[in-house]
């Protein structure tokens, strides 16, 4: 005689498969967003460092403001564009019995609007004073709820918002020296689909039929954490200065609900007759630290080159682990790696009023292999190329556009089912080909 289906067994399965609060999006490899800056943008963020030209600079080294005399405000929005394609796609249950494709497209890149804003004020001869408000951190990718690989993600969301007031000191008139403290808020919102269908029939419903009556777990959390920021800007000759930053690691502790539904009249009948329920769940993430290192050079009077080299500690994401209110939890292995990305750019002064923009980068994935890359994840080395200009129609009003093209690698992808944290998912399979055209555009004014 089969054991009944109870609520807490299946809001478990629901929670086995909705394991990872974070995924890629395509502007930066991670879940990592640097666009703060139009104008780091225009030169593929090749000056954050030591470019230091308006305070939205603050965000990649609190330093920047110490470049700048007086007063300035600055604000901005990116547009990013992302594609996550899985091409030769295959799913099965973790036994190949059944096979998991139903179609929907399988093409999980979203758009997203990133806005951010800085301002200083210069306090007296020697210190500065500088908030920035920004999104270090982000993502967004959507999948259709009947793709192949629907057990393993449809839905993931990741939006922070850092605050940062900073602190500067003109050490010299060559040195300035930086701090910043860190509040920032994170929100995550995932969802995926359960093979309510096998679990039932195995427990002997005769209207359930595997791969077929899927229910949706959605999984919501936020919290604060908070960190710190220090930076450094030397300017060695009257062309020539270079820039180091360094922001930390921040842990946070996602907590909230856990909302299942139905998607069929059996699945359906689940949720309304209280055999799948929601529940409490939270799940500990921490935003990595990392480290700029930069040099700006005035070459000629109308040329500047820069470059920039930054290490982000992926590698403190090894291990997600979802804890519910029932006890049980969900562990999912990342087991991710430090990385590098580097990048290049130069500025040319038009005219007095316009400076053109342009910058070339590579940036290292974290994910270590197929076996580690999933759809929420879908993460590549990427190349970047990028163009934009500034106009200047006053002496202290700038405006700047910016384009960035991502060019991602073809990446495998090997979920295996007999792993134990995708024993409720299945198999998943394919080629990921990631790409994403990112747009920014920045005012500043200094008064």
């Amino acid at each position: 005689m089969p054991l009944p289906f109870t609520s807490r067994k299946l809001a478990a399965a629901v929670a086995l498969a909705s394991a990872a609060l974070v995924s890629a999006q395509a502007a930066a490899t991670g879940f990592q967003v640097r666009e703060q800056s139009a104008k780091s943008l225009a030169n593929a963020f090749s000056n954050a460092a030591a470019g230091a030209e308006d305070v939205s600079f603050m965000a990649h080294n609190p330093a920047a403001i110490g470049n700048i005399d007086g007063n300035q405000v600055a604000g901005g929005v990116a547009y990013i564009d992302a594609t996550f394609e899985l091409q030769d796609a295959e799913a099965s249950s973790a036994n190949g019995l059944v096979d998991y494709d139903r179609g929907g497209s399988r093409e999980g890149g979203e758009s997203a609007v990133v806005p951010s804003f800085a301002a200083k004020t210069q306090l007296n001869d020697q210190w500065d004073l500088g908030l920035a408000i920004y999104s270090p951190y982000g993502l967004a990718t959507k999948y259709d709820e009947d793709w192949i690989g629907r057990y393993h993600a449809v839905e993931t969301e990741l939006k922070t918002i850092d605050f940062q007031p900073t602190l500067n000191y003109r050490a010299t008139e060559r040195l300035n020296l930086a701090v910043g403290l860190r509040a920032q808020y994170a929100d995550a919102t995932l969802s995926n689909a359960i093979d309510f269908g096998s679990a039932a029939a195995l427990q002997g419903s005769p209207l359930a039929t595997p791969g077929q009556n899927d229910v949706i777990g959605e999984l919501t959390g936020d919290d604060w954490g908070y960190g710190y920021t220090l930076g450094a800007l030397f300017q060695a000759t009257e062309r020539t200065r270079f820039g180091v930053s360094y922001r930390s690691e921040i842990d946070l502790t996602l907590e909230g609900d856990l909302d299942v539904s139905g998607t069929d009249p059996v699945s359906d009948s689940a949720v309304e007759n209280g055999a799948v329920s929601d529940m409490g769940g939270k799940a500990d993430l921490t935003t990595p630290a990392n480290l700029n290192l930069g040099v700006y050079h005035q070459l000629t009077d109308r040329l500047a080159l820069m470059a920039n080299a930054e290490w982000t500690e992926w590698s403190s994401f090894d291990e997600l682990v979802v804890e519910f209110e029932d006890g049980s939890n969900s562990p999912t292995t990342e087991n991710w790696d430090d990385t590098w990305a580097f990048s290049v750019g130069a500025n040319y002064a038009l005219t007095h009023q316009w400076t053109l923009r342009a910058g070339l980068g590579i940036d290292e994935t974290p994910v270590p292999d197929a076996q580690h890359r999933t759809p929420r994840v879908p993460d590549a080395d990427r190349r970047w190329a990028s163009l934009g200009a500034t106009y200047q129609p006053t002496e202290n009003l700038g405006i700047t556009a910016g384009y960035l093209r991502i060019f991602g690698d073809d990446v495998d992808m090997d979920q295996d089912g007999n792993k134990p944290e995708n024993a409720s998912r299945g198999n998943l399979s394919g080629e990921y080909e990631v790409e994403a055209d990112v747009f920014a555009l920045s005012v500043d004014y200094r008064f």
